[in-house]
C-alpha cells in the first residue's frame, strides 16, 4: 500500500486581539483621507486622475494668467477680481462635481461594500458625513487655493506689496468664507444626486442637469415672466446663486443690465438662500444613507 502522509492539528487557542483600539473616530479620519485621494485619483490608475487632475488645472488658469501679469506689469494691474473668479470657473465646479461625486458614493454602491462599512465602528451618518467633508475639501482646493494666489498675484502687481496687503486684506475672510460656502452648496447637491444610484452615467448627467439646465430655466424664467416674480427663479439656480453671493462677500456690484442686477436682490440674499441650499442637502443625504440597503 502507498503511504499516507499523517496531518497534524496544532491547538493554539483563540488569541485574543491585544491591540490598540482606534474607534470611531479613527474610522471617520481614515474613511475621509481615503475618499479625499480618491476624489483626485491618487493610489488609482491613470485614468482615474485625467478628469479631476485636469479640471482643477483649468481652475488654476486664472491664478497663474494674474501672478504672470504681476511679474511683468510695471504698474499696477488688476485683471481678475475676487467676486468675478467664480463666475469664471463655475462651469468648472459643475463639471468637477459631476465627474467625482459619481465616483465618491457610487463605487461602494456598485461594489457593495457599504455592508463593510455600517459593520464596523462607522455608522450610517458618519459615512455620510465624511464623503460630506471630503468632497468639500476637494472643491477648496479649486476654489480657496487659487484665490489665495490670486491675492498674492494682485499684491506683486501694485505699486507696493505690504501697502496692498493693508489695504485689502478684507478680502481674505471674504475669500475664505466664499470658498467654504461655494464649496458646500456645490458637493451637497452633487452628493445628494449621486447617492440616488450605482450607476455613474445616470448621476453625471443629473448632476449637470442640476446645474446648467436649472440656471438656463431660471433665466429663461426671469426673461419671459414678470419681473416682481419671476426674479425669485433665480434663487432656485445654482450659477445665479454663486455669482449673488460673491458679490455679496466682496461687496461689490452686479454689471447693469445683467440678470442679477435687474432682480435688484440685496446680496445677502444669496449668501441666505446658498446657505440653507446646503444645509438642507446634507440633511437629505443623511436621510439617504439612513434608508440605503447595504
Amino acid at each position: 500500500m502507498a503511504d499516507r502522509t499523517a496531518g497534524t492539528i496544532y491547538d493554539v487557542g483563540y488569541q485574543r486581539y491585544e491591540g490598540v483600539r482606534l474607534g470611531r473616530r479613527h474610522a471617520i479620519w481614515a474613511l475621509y483621507v481615503h475618499s479625499l485621494r480618491g476624489v483626485f485619483g491618487i493610489g488609482r490608475s491613470l485614468s482615474s486622475k485625467v478628469g479631476p487632475m485636469g479640471l482643477a488645472v483649468i481652475a488654476f488658469i486664472p491664478a497663474v494668467f494674474q501672478l504672470g501679469l504681476a511679474s511683468i506689469a510695471p504698474v499696477e494691474v488688476e485683471v481678475i477680481r475676487p467676486e468675478g473668479y467664480y463666475h469664471m470657473i463655475e462651469v468648472v465646479l459643475a463639471v468637477f462635481c459631476a465627474v467625482v461625486a459619481p465616483e465618491l458614493v457610487g463605487r461602494d454602491q456598485r461594489t457593495q461594500t457599504l455592508s463593510l462599512y455600517f459593520s464596523r465602528a462607522l455608522r450610517r451618518q458618519d459615512y455620510a458625513l465624511a464623503k460630506f467633508a471630503a468632497l468639500v475639501t476637494a472643491m477648496l482646493v479649486i476654489t480657496l487655493i487659487p484665490q489665495v494666489i490670486m491675492f498674492i498675484g494682485n499684491a506683486l502687481a501694485a505699486n507696493n506689496f505690504f501697502d496692498y496687503v493693508r489695504d485689502e486684506w478684507a478680502d481674505l475672510p471674504s475669500i475664505l468664507g466664499s470658498a467654504v460656502l461655494l464649496s458646500s452648496l456645490v458637493a451637497g447637491i452633487g452628493l445628494v444626486i449621486a447617492s440616488q444610484t450605482p450607476r455613474r452615467a445616470y448621476s453625471t448627467v443629473g448632476i449637470l442637469a442640476a446645474f446648467i439646465l436649472t440656471s438656463i430655466i431660471a433665466g429663461t424664467i426671469f426673461e419671459v415672466a414678470d419681473k416682481d416674480v419671476a426674479r425669485f427663479a433665480l434663487l432656485l439656480s445654482p450659477f445665479h446663486v454663486v455669482e449673488g453671493l460673491a458679490l455679496w462677500f466682496f461687496d461689490a456690484s452686479a454689471d447693469p443690465g445683467t440678470q442679477l442686477a435687474e432682480a435688484d436682490f440685496r446680496g445677502v440674499a444669496y449668501a441666505i438662500d446658498a446657505a440653507l441650499a446646503a444645509l438642507l442637502m446634507l440633511a437629505l443625504l443623511l436621510r439617504r444613507y439612513r434608508r440605503i440597503s447595504p
